[in-house]
């Protein structure tokens, strides 16, 4: 095992290989189903050909080629014609066959490209390949951490769950770039409809980082093949999410940095992410692409998809619906952007935006249900089955029959949190709004009670009639328009 010594000044160049679960009804070469249960018990949902017993045979899930196609062609990636599945040979334990189906040197992807916004700026990745492959089973580490565990429990029921496997280019400079990157990935991907964001596991990460000096690295950031050839690759396994990413590879730079510095050099070598302690371990030192032994898997002819690109449609993807969003509804970047978080979102807002003024229905999807629904740790999905009571709640308001603040902080925080419907909680409140006579006697109420806020508001102090408002809405119950309060309290005092 080599050793990389500090010669100067260092700069971060990063990779990834991402590993995504497609949503499939059943694995990738075998009819087991993909849906676990609450209850499943382990090692259950396998088969002959997933465990790899002899005189088992794959056949490959067509709804997962799909799948992949849909992918290649949003990230503007070269389809082949032929695509061709090899035998990755490695021993671990979740992995029954002791080798892995996946493709080798005809993935079904190649030579893509994602844009990413990173502080403002816009930055394009590179996708050196995406490819299809097997997903092994799944490690329990009883005990501990990988370290400390007394034992270890394998279950083989995620064994042959169809995976694509996303790798990029070394265009990373830091690991807030890649957080950046990883939230678009899984953002185009849930608009594709080929990925689950909820599903445990769903999306796994390994990261390659390097140290290069410096002034190896051009003006505009890229580094030599020869210049990452000498520069010793540390791989970090076991990411799980956006944020691990950005931690795990910030604790690996500052980790490599330091072993620079003190003249230790950096090994090259496989590390573990362990998320409970917030450090890399080393797990083995770094295989290389011969370790693995690849050969054509005999048992699964070369797949014609020359046509697959031209036949199978993608849907409108998150930039284009955002610019489409701020043309066609006039909305501004900030609202675009939570407005089309999510396809679930932007469909949902869409069939607001059917019903309301675009502005009325912004306001109400992005600032006030996204913001009522994070708060309780819920998603937009969780109340598109309620789109019919959530528009008669904006038609109360927009009518006049109920204040905003009332529908805001009292109806839909209601509905929310009790299930019920908004006709369900102004009744139960007493919320409808106030009558016009009723008002203008809180009104006069208000200022013949409060004699000091009514000298301050003539002394010209605006905060006074802030005061006397809320005298009026306190006597009301909160069922008066507060913006007609206010005019009414000003032509009161100034008349």
């Amino acid at each position: 095992m080599s050793t990389q010594a500090a010669t100067g000044d260092t700069a971060v160049v990063i990779g990834l290989e991402v590993h995504v679960q497609l949503e499939t009804d059943t694995k990738i070469f075998c009819g087991c189903s993909t849906e676990p249960a609450d209850d499943e018990a382990p090692n259950t949902r396998t088969c002959p050909t997933c465990l790899g017993l002899p005189g088992a045979l794959p056949v490959l899930n067509e709804a997962a080629v799909e799948a992949a196609v849909k992918i290649g062609k949003a990230l503007d990636a070269h389809i082949p014609e032929t695509t061709t599945f090899h035998r990755k040979n490695y021993y671990y334990p979740d992995l029954p066959k002791n080798f892995q189906l996946t493709q080798y040197d005809a993935p079904i992807c190649a030579d893509g490209e994602l844009e990413v916004r990173v502080d403002g700026d816009r930055r394009t990745i590179g996708i050196t390949r995406a490819h299809l492959e097997e997903d092994p089973g799944s490690i329990q580490h009883a005990g501990g951490s990988i370290e400390s565990a007394t034992h270890t429990l394998v279950n083989y029921n995620r064994a042959g769950t169809p995976l694509m496997e996303v790798v990029t280019e070394p265009d990373f400079r830091s690991p807030a770039e890649t957080r950046a990157f990883l939230a678009k990935l899984e953002e185009v991907l849930e608009y594709l409809g080929v990925f689950d964001p909820t599903r445990d596991g769903s999306l796994r990460v390994d990261a390659n980082v390097s140290l290069v000096d410096a002034d190896e690295m051009a003006a505009d950031g890229s580094v030599s093949d020869a210049v990452l050839a000498d520069a010793n690759r540390v791989e970090v396994k076991n990411i799980s999410s956006h944020r691990g990413a950005e931690q795990a590879l910030a604790y690996e730079v500052t980790r490599q940095r330091n072993q620079l510095r003190r003249g230790r050099g950096i090994d090259q070598e496989t590390r573990h992410w362990d998320e409970g302690r917030n450090v890399t371990v080393a797990m083995r030192s770094k295989e290389a692409e011969k370790d693995y032994r690849y050969f054509r898997e005999a048992d699964l002819p070369a797949l014609e998809v020359a046509d697959w690109k031209a036949r199978i449609p993608i849907p409108e993807l998150p930039d284009a619906r955002r610019e489409r969003f701020r043309g066609a509804y006039g909305l501004d970047a900030e609202a675009a952007s939570k407005l089309t978080s999510t396809k679930a979102v932007a469909d949902f807002f869409e069939d607001v935006a059917g019903e309301f003024d675009p502005e009325l229905a912004a306001t109400w999807v992005a600032d006030n249900l996204l913001g009522e629904l994070n708060y309780r740790d819920m998603g937009i999905t969780d109340v598109t089955d309620r789109l019919d009571e959530f528009t008669r709640l904006i038609e109360l308001v927009d009518a006049g029959e109920l204040t905003v603040k009332n529908a805001e902080e009292v109806v839909l925080r209601e509905m929310l949190d009790a299930g019920d419907d908004p006709h369900a909680v102004i009744e139960r409140e007493g919320l409808g709004k106030a009558e016009a006579d009723e008002v203008e006697t809180a009104v006069d109420a208000a200022i013949e009670g409060n004699p000091e806020a009514v000298s301050d508001y003539h002394d010209g102090d605006e905060g006074a009639i802030n005061f006397l408002v809320g005298r009026v809405m306190q006597e009301t119950g909160g069922s008066a328009d507060p913006g007609q309060v206010n005019g009414l309290l000003r032509e009161r005092l100034d008349g």
